[in-house]
């Protein structure tokens, strides 16, 4: 099982904080999911070009070409579920992102499955239960945020395997999975026929908006999670990830009102999800080792 210091389980958790507010910006900005994503990856390419310095082989196009896709898709349904549904709704259904790791992650790693992961996993869906049955109304966004969250495992599969096997430079990576899903994307507009003569008229407020979502909710956060992936697993990523939903539900609070305000059954699902993190973090951290009564659940789960 791989081990991370404290130094990178805190700078997770702030790269964490840090996308729980893109999910603000994206509510307040007032453009369509499709075109909110191609600003940001225009304003975001444009920042890591001044980085990217390095060479790069086909190889490197091929696979960073297919994370850019893949980012894309889920940034696109992500912004849509927040736009038909909620703040809230959406952010908490990427909770099941570390359920869906623990089952593809040994497929693509060639690694068993740690019981725990599975366990655990199950305590998110419990989560994700309560918190439908007090949303049932927004069933089409919840739906569209999880398919969201299948493209953003797979995203984070991928980058573990360039970083740690292919070994690729982390800014490269960044800056080719942008570029990629930009040219990907601005294709797709120009096919449908989406760049019409208002498009970019923007609003003062949304330019200041997508600039912030542009630079340190992606940029910086792109290049640094990247960076992460050297020395953390995609499923300790999905599961921390299900902190950004704390952080997103506080910040959509204070700032919208009381229209973020949900259901009873929607927060006794939030604190099971919690739980499941406390309880993941418990684990990597080997703070059960020192209780007696958990070797031998050692010994059962090989944990």
């Amino acid at each position: 099982m791989q081990k991370n210091s404290s130094k990178t389980i805190l700078g997770l958790h702030f790269l964490v904080f840090i996308w729980g507010f893109t999910s603000i910006l994206g509510a307040l900005i007032t453009l369509d999911s499709i075109s909110l994503v191609w600003y940001r990856l225009t304003i975001a390419s444009f920042l890591i070009f001044f980085l990217f310095k390095k060479k790069v082989k086909l190889k490197e196009i091929f696979f960073c070409s297919l994370g850019g896709m893949l980012i894309t898709i889920h940034w696109i349904l992500f912004f849509h579920s927040i736009k038909i549904s909620s703040v809230s709704v959406a952010v908490i259904m990427l909770s099941t992102g570390a359920l869906m790791t623990s089952f593809l992650e040994p497929i693509f790693f060639n690694r068993k499955i740690y019981p725990y992961e599975f366990i655990i996993g199950l305590l998110v869906v419990l989560g994700i239960y309560f918190i439908f049955k007090s949303e049932s109304s927004s069933s089409q966004g919840i739906l569209v945020a999880l398919v969201a969250t299948f493209f953003s495992v797979l995203f984070a599969i991928l980058n573990s395997y360039l970083v740690k096997v292919r070994k690729y430079n982390f800014i490269s990576i960044s800056f080719l999975e942008l570029l990629t899903g930009l040219v990907f994307l601005t294709i797709y507009m120009i096919i449908f026929n989406i760049f019409q003569s208002d498009f970019f008229k923007l609003k003062s407020m949304d330019f200041i908006f997508l600039f912030l979502l542009g630079s340190i909710g992606t940029a910086f956060a792109f290049i640094y999670s990247v960076k992460l992936m050297k020395e953390i697993s995609p499923y300790t990523l999905m599961l921390t990830l299900n902190l950004e939903p704390v952080y997103a539900i506080i910040l959509s609070i204070l700032i919208f009102g009381e229209k973020e305000i949900l259901g009873f059954d929607f927060y006794i699902g939030s604190l099971i999800i919690l739980f499941s993190i406390f309880l993941n973090s418990l684990i990597k951290f080997n703070y059960f080792k020192k209780i007696k009564i958990f070797k031998y659940l050692k010994k059962i789960w090989n944990i």
